[in-house]
C-alpha cells in the first residue's frame, strides 16, 4: 500500500516538472516571435510605425533627444507594454516589450 502511494506521489511530480517546461517553452517561443515582429521596425519611419500601431499612449523623452513611444494594450487583465525608440531623424532604433504575450 505505501509503495503504491509513493509511485502515484512520484508519477504526479513528474507530471508536474513536465508542464512546467512545457509552459516555459511556450512562454519563450512567444517572446521570441514578439521579439522578431518588432525588430522589422528597425530603421522603419515614425510615420509607418503610427500608421500601425496608431497614437501612442505616451510619450517619454530621454536625454539623447530620442523619443519613446509606448503603447499599452491589456489582454486576459495583463498589461501589455511595447516601446519603440524614435531618433531625432524620426527613425525607429530600438525597442522593448514587456508581457506581450
Amino acid at each position: 500500500m505505501k509503495k503504491t502511494f509513493f509511485n502515484i506521489l512520484y508519477t504526479l511530480f513528474l507530471i508536474f516538472l513536465l508542464s512546467c517546461q512545457t509552459v516555459s517553452e511556450k512562454i519563450e517561443d512567444t517572446t521570441s516571435k514578439e521579439q522578431k515582429e518588432l525588430s522589422k521596425w528597425l530603421n522603419k519611419s515614425e510615420e509607418a510605425l503610427k500608421s500601425h500601431y496608431g497614437q501612442p499612449d505616451k510619450v517619454e523623452f530621454l536625454k539623447s533627444r530620442n523619443r519613446n513611444y509606448v503603447y499599452v494594450t491589456e489582454k486576459y487583465k495583463i498589461k501589455c507594454v511595447r516601446k519603440f525608440e524614435v531618433n531625432p531623424k524620426n527613425m525607429v532604433v530600438g525597442f522593448s516589450s514587456k508581457n506581450c504575450f
